[in-house]
């Protein structure tokens, strides 16, 4: 089990509120209930787990816990498939992760100038921008610097909100990824920063996180509102790193022969720095 208990027991608590006897398949009897969801001892017996047992692993009494309990209980949860690795990776040892400073991966650089007419960036552990070329600072507006946090630039700088047409589902989806990759490093003093620090400065970001989602990146739909290009559509391609699995290659794709295709290389004329920054 993890030093740290509490993300695992609210998470339990959370989803045990989200799931009604009738989704859980059990008779629903008349009267008021007095939980918003399952009780413990139904969702110990769905689990094949004691009350007790149960009781004690959602207060964060319960030393030790199989991985097939945790199956079981997500099973009785009807969690998905990201859900359930949340789950298990909440439960596990972990170790306390220094603060290392990161390089881009080779091979991920060499993607990325295979892709210079697209807008790319890698981003590393914590959010950190470790790469990003012209393409990708001028749609989003980022600085040419490497070492920014993807996190700070969604939440802190307006620009962000200007120009990202659906903003909210992409916030949302980055506090659920953050939450995601906190049960997988709980030890990471860099990660913990960022997401203190936005809890504390950001009611958007204080609400998200209060709604314990938990997700992956995966592809999406990203529509920006440039100030002299106009409006952008792209698909946002998420790429891992076999030798470096904290860090991930965003790639923006266009439709071909589409009018932001047509536009992206007048942008990349327009950043004086053209050149990949790292």
């Amino acid at each position: 089990m993890s030093n740290d208990r509490s993300a695992l027991s609210a998470f339990l608590r959370d989803r045990r509120d989200r799931i009604s006897p009738a989704d859980a398949g059990l008779p629903e009897y008349p009267g008021a209930r007095r939980v918003p969801g399952l009780r413990r001892e139904e969702l110990a017996a769905l689990a094949g787990v004691s009350p007790d047992y149960y009781s004690k692993l959602e207060q964060g009494r319960q030393a030790n816990v199989s991985n097939e309990v945790l199956r079981a209980i997500a099973r009785a949860l009807k969690l998905d498939a990201v859900e359930s690795a949340h789950l298990l990776d909440l439960a596990s040892p972990a170790g306390v992760v220094g603060d290392v400073s990161e390089r881009p991966d080779p091979g991920l650089l060499q993607v990325m100038q295979a892709l210079d007419h697209l807008p790319v960036l890698i981003l590393g552990r914590s959010g950190t921008i470790l790469a990003s070329n012209a393409l990708v600072r001028a749609v989003l507006s980022l600085s040419s610097t490497a070492g920014e946090s993807l996190f700070h630039y969604l939440f802190r700088n307006p620009i962000a909100r200007e120009r990202i047409v659906n903003w909210s589902q992409f916030a949302a989806a980055a506090v659920a990824s953050m939450r995601r990759d906190l049960a997988r490093r709980p030890g990471d003093p860099a990660l913990n920063a960022v997401i203190d620090e936005l809890r504390s400065s950001e009611p958007e970001f204080e609400r998200w996180w209060a709604d314990h989602e938990v997700g992956e990146f995966e592809r999406a739909t990203k529509i920006i509102q440039h100030p002299a290009a106009g409006t952008l559509q792209f698909g946002v391609e998420f790429l891992a790193s076999p030798s470096e699995p904290n860090q991930t290659l965003i790639v923006y794709t266009v439709e071909k022969d589409s009018s932001t295709a047509e536009i992206l290389p007048i942008l990349a004329s327009w950043d004086p720095n053209s050149a990949i920054t790292t």
